[in-house]
């Protein structure tokens, strides 16, 4: 098999099954695991695939964006243990900010022994904040349907009256040369606008974010520090931490 049909392979079982593991792309094409992987390093610096432990994934296109019933369920230990070390750098009198994202609503649980305040805009952590007796404003501005996210320059009006300890946000993309990208733009100005309000901010990103594009740019990696996991995932997990703290949690 010529080397262009070999890849064309590759990408085509990958648009079947999304998740392709290496015996599942040499069974397909009949090639080596050395020719295989290498085709998998020259295809992830095209950016048409993501490597991951074990094979690869489809890359995500710029403005996909699931919903959050959608995203809860995924990866969710993994989440749970990113938001348990984040809230444990927590402590008593801070304000600090959440982000609406299924990773930082993890964190609510793990915060209820802190007398702390919490700004935050998104909509599913408020209830879950009150029942927990944590102190919560809430940002006004629109609610976008998919995240439940408060969005908009009402967003970015409210936030310039705060100033917090901790920031906490999620992203959809951690990518060592376009940074922390998200697919709303909107969305993007009110993380790029709490990036600057944080006397120290977090990224909490699973292993399914690194790596990966989303339409629109929110910051540089030097411009907020990274929490992550040793689960399964980005095989070049260490090239990050040339461009940003890195911080990663054992499972």
């Amino acid at each position: 098999m010529l080397n262009v049909e070999r890849q064309e392979a590759i990408l085509q079982l990958l648009r079947d099954k999304e998740n392709v593991t290496i015996q599942q792309f040499i069974d397909k094409t009949r090639a080596s695991e050395s020719t295989i992987r290498r085709d998998l390093i020259e295809l992830e610096k095209e950016q048409q695939l993501k490597r991951v432990h074990g094979g690869a994934s489809l890359v995500k296109r710029r403005k996909e964006e699931p919903t959050i019933e959608e995203k809860m369920p995924q990866n969710r230990e993994e989440k749970v243990t990113i938001a348990r070390y984040a809230a444990g750098l927590v402590q008593n009198k801070d304000c600090i900010f959440l982000d609406a994202g299924t990773t930082t609503i993890e964190m609510v649980p793990f915060l209820a022994d802190k007398e702390i305040i919490v700004v935050t805009n998104g909509t599913q952590h408020v209830q879950r904040l009150i029942d927990y007796g944590i102190e919560t404003y809430i940002t006004g501005g629109r609610v976008k349907s998919e995240t439940a996210a408060l969005i908009g320059s009402k967003v970015v009006r409210a936030l310039s009256a705060y100033r917090f300890d901790y920031c906490f946000l999620g992203m959809n993309g951690v990518h060592e040369r376009h940074g922390y990208t998200t697919p709303d733009p909107e969305e993007a100005i009110v993380k790029e606008t709490v990036l600057q309000l944080g006397t120290q901010s977090f990224i909490l990103a699973d292993h399914s974010k690194l790596g990966e594009v989303a339409f629109a740019k929110v910051a540089d990696l030097a411009d907020a520090a990274m929490i992550t996991s040793d689960g399964a995932g980005d095989p070049d997990r260490e090239r990050y931490q040339e461009y940003t703290e890195v911080r990663t949690v054992k499972m």
